[in-house]
């Protein structure tokens, strides 16, 4: 035997059974054990085994493990798994409590817990086992004791359950808030934004509206202008070609009249000054003559205008 460890565990087989009992063990020897699932009675009873690994629960050929006078302080939550265990002796360990899985096992009907430091209800439900009916009644009571554990574990993680997903549920709410929030704020900030430009596209289209007006001022202005200027100059060339007419016009009527009063005073000349002043067309014209020189003599201007005619005359 090597501290730990099994030289051959064949030699430790007597039908069913494989002592390995005062053998000085820290551990359990799983894989040599699992070569010999026709020995389903297991005595690691008198080792120093403080622990037992969750495969070691993999041994599900055992019904009876004699684990007393070692130095366990727990089971692996997984012992439940050992389906076919009908016999756990556990006498004199340190175990306080027993793990939640225990209550698994379903086909154990022998169980010894003296000797351990068991927690008060759990003490108080194994009771003692001094003879067989004894040991049958705790395997019953524990059992029983852990399925309750297992119903108020199962509540109380269900209540956590719960709880968590309540909390997650506060959590996405809050989250999907948040989200809302920023959500709303970003399509603020884009209506902001939105708004804004749309008043800067208003002013500038405004602006160039105002510029557009302007210069349709300006050039409406400079056509009226020049319109006036048109009309101003129509308006003074009309007068000065209306007086020039005029002026043309009198002029020639002017020259026709001196024209024909020369022609007169020639004929009237004529007329008295000369020998045809005898002739049938003088003749009337001398009488008028005469009749307007009679009329006009009482006019100083006329009489010196006669006076010198006379004077010519003579």
């Amino acid at each position: 035997m090597i501290k730990g460890k099994v030289e051959n565990i064949k030699d430790k087989i007597d039908g069913n059974e494989l002592d390995l009992s005062l053998s000085n063990l820290t551990e359990v020897p799983v894989k040599e054990l699992a070569a010999f699932p026709k020995a389903t009675f297991l005595d690691l009873s008198c080792n120093n085994l403080t622990t037992l690994t969750s495969d070691f629960c993999s041994l599900t050929h055992l019904i009876k493990i004699d684990l007393s006078k070692n130095q366990l302080v727990c089971l692996p939550e997984e012992i439940g798994q050992l389906c076919n265990l009908q016999h756990l002796d556990l006498y004199n360990n340190k175990l306080k409590m027993l793990p939640i899985g225990f209550s698994q096992l379903k086909s154990l009907k022998w169980l010894d817990l003296k000797d351990n430091p068991l927690e008060p209800t759990l003490a108080k439900a194994a009771g003692d086992c001094l003879d067989e009916k004894q040991c049958k009644q705790c395997a019953s009571r524990v059992l029983q004791h852990m399925k309750v554990l297992q119903e108020e574990a199962e509540k109380e993680q269900e209540r956590r359950l719960l709880k968590e997903r309540e909390l997650e549920k506060k959590k996405e709410a809050k989250q999907r808030e948040k989200e809302a929030r920023e959500r709303e704020a970003q399509k603020k900030k884009k209506a902001e934004e939105k708004e804004k430009k749309r008043k800067e596209y208003q002013a500038q289209m405004a602006a160039l509206a105002a510029q557009e007006q302007q210069k349709k001022k300006k050039e409406e202005k400079k056509k009226r202008a020049a319109q006036n200027q048109g009309k101003k100059k129509a308006s003074e060339s009309v007068p000065k070609a209306k007086r020039s007419i005029c002026s043309l016009f009198f002029s020639l009527l002017l020259k026709l009249l001196l024209l024909l009063i020369v022609g007169v005073a020639s004929v009237i000349a004529v007329c008295q000054l000369t020998d045809l002043r005898k002739e049938a067309f003088c003749v009337p014209l001398n009488v008028h003559f005469e009749e307007t020189v009679r009329w006009a003599q009482g006019l100083e201007v006329v009489q010196q205008v006669i006076q010198k005619m006379s004077d010519l005359r003579s």
